[in-house]
């Protein structure tokens, strides 16, 4: 990496966390990141749209006036997505809220206007649904902002002031690494600060490396990239930046619960700069009512999903002859629902594809309804690898956790279990894989071979024979690190030392009776 470049960066991250930090003691750090984020996101919009118009037609866009500009509108939809009048830009806005003191006391209403008439140019037309909703959490009237309207905007103006003075450089040559690296800074801080309730939708950045470049392992492209639980779009955006977005051929699929990480998401993907067009994020509950029926089958698939989540299993008499649940003859456990998500990425999954998921350990050894699904997965031999992750990696718990890889078509029946719990290194109070514990754990799988205390490779009957375990420990003997002691040669020692002591005491002896005369 360019040392300068990689320089500016940390500064800018740095910039960045002390405006979160400022605000910090007048507005929940977990709240605030919604108004950071949101500004963030409608200055990258703003200049993206600047930056097409210059190259498209040669002309300043935010020196037009708002009609002269209404002409454009429909193409500048057609191709963005959505419409920014010339006043409603970012920096337009950010300048009169400096110098014009009646602009700036409602800059609430001026931004909510504005913000609003971004969502609605997009309505009846292909990008509705990845407009609509972007700006829900950035609501300028919230009580959160401050108790009185001027409290809200004086921190609102603050707001844009801050994020108007970031130093992106020139947007055309490499604004859009750094908004979108920026996005990705703020979200790791902001998880790792607000513990479980904030890393439960954040994947670490080396995690999801590793994920996708095990999913990816052996091609330059593939057709289209799929996350049943997608979070804030982290994992998602990594093919484009292992593979180069172009080469995800046809987009970036995912779909999301939770409302407001769904937003997230969505914002994330603008901010890459994956137009409206490249990626489908839909919104809901992948198990019950899964909204890419008609996109599947994904060649790549990667995924965090929740950790032992609730969902309906049995007490719901329709899924036990869902297509992605019924060829296991058995449901995910009600109060367990992780084999349905792998169950759920397995069905979508192609002949040729790969998918990487984070799994609970626990979900490997259990008995139950978690039996009959393992054994399913290895007598029809989808189960390629098992990865024993570093404990305390992730965000909001400590758990040591796995990789499960599966594919649909294997060339030997057998599995790959790698015991990687003792390759990261320990930052602050986390620890972390580094990119020399990704290319070792990504050589191993690679290279599919039995390496002493490290990785094993188990023919699916041997499994069989053990129950359907899939811990890594259940194949690979660990190092035994404690010293082997002789106890022959140990005596001798002993003996040796006894006789030492035996004379010193007469020495000593002799030197109090000497004394004594």
């Amino acid at each position: 990496m360019d040392n300068k470049k990689d320089t500016e960066r940390q500064e800018l991250f740095k910039t960045i966390w002390k405006i979160a930090e400022e605000q910090r003691c007048a507005v929940d750090g977990w709240d605030f990141k919604q108004y950071i984020l949101g500004t963030l996101f409608y200055r990258f919009i703003s200049e993206n749209l600047v930056s097409y118009i210059k190259e498209t037609d040669n002309e300043e866009y935010e020196k037009l006036s708002d009609e002269d500009a209404l002409n454009a509108k429909e193409d500048i939809v057609k191709e963005k997505g959505f419409f920014i009048k010339p006043s409603g830009l970012f920096n337009n806005v950010w300048n009169k809220s400096k110098t014009d003191k009646d602009y700036s006391e409602h800059l609430n209403e001026h931004i909510s206007k504005i913000l609003n008439e971004i969502e609605a140019s997009s309505i009846g037309t292909d990008s509705e649904q990845d407009i609509k909703g972007l700006f829900d959490d950035y609501d300028v009237n919230s009580n959160k902002l401050g108790v009185t309207v001027l409290e809200r905007n004086d921190r609102l103006v603050k707001l844009i002031d801050s994020i108007g003075k970031l130093n992106f450089g020139n947007y055309k040559d490499n604004s859009i690494d750094l908004f979108g690296d920026a996005y990705e800074f703020l979200m790791g801080m902001y998880a790792s600060k607000a513990g479980k309730s904030g890393g439960e939708f954040f994947t670490p950045q080396e995690v999801s490396e590793l994920l996708t470049q095990i999913a990816v392992v052996g091609k330059t492209s593939v057709n289209k990239v799929y996350d049943p639980a997608c979070g804030s779009g982290s994992l998602l955006l990594k093919f484009a930046k292992i593979l180069g977005k172009d080469n995800v051929h046809q987009g970036f699929y995912g779909q999301e619960l939770n409302p407001t990480t769904y937003n997230l998401c969505r914002i994330n993907m603008f901010l890459h700069d994956i137009n409206y067009e490249k990626f489908n994020i839909a919104r809901g509950d992948t198990l019950i009512n899964p909204q890419h029926i008609n996109d599947e089958p994904f060649e790549a698939i990667v995924s965090n999903p929740p950790y032992s989540v609730h969902w309906q299993g049995d007490s719901n008499p329709l899924l036990i002859n869902d297509p992605r649940f019924s060829p296991a003859g058995v449901l995910a456990p009600k109060s367990k629902a992780d084999f349905a998500f792998i169950m759920h990425c397995l069905k979508w999954l192609s002949t040729n594809g790969t998918a990487s998921i984070v799994v609970f350990p626990g979900i490997l050894y259990r008995g139950g309804a978690e039996q009959k699904i393992r054994k399913y997965l290895v007598d029809n031999n989808y189960v390629d690898c098992i990865i024993q992750l570093p404990s305390d990696l992730f965000f909001g718990t400590a758990i040591s956790t796995c990789i499960l890889v599966v594919k649909k078509s294997k060339k030997s029946d057998d599995v790959l279990f790698i015991d990687a719990s003792q390759k990261f290194v320990r930052t602050n109070t986390k620890n972390k894989l580094s990119e020399e514990n990704i290319n070792d754990i990504l050589n191993l799988y690679k290279e599919r071979k039995d390496v002493e205390y490290i990785a094993k490779v188990v023919s699916n009957s041997k499994i069989k024979n053990a129950s359907y375990n899939l811990t890594t420990n259940t194949y690979i003997q660990s190092q035994n690190t404690t010293e082997v002691i002789n106890i022959e040669v140990l005596n001798e020692q002993i003996k040796e030392t006894v006789a030492k002591v035996d004379n010193l005491r007469n020495e000593i002896d002799k030197i109090v009776e000497e004394i004594e005369k």
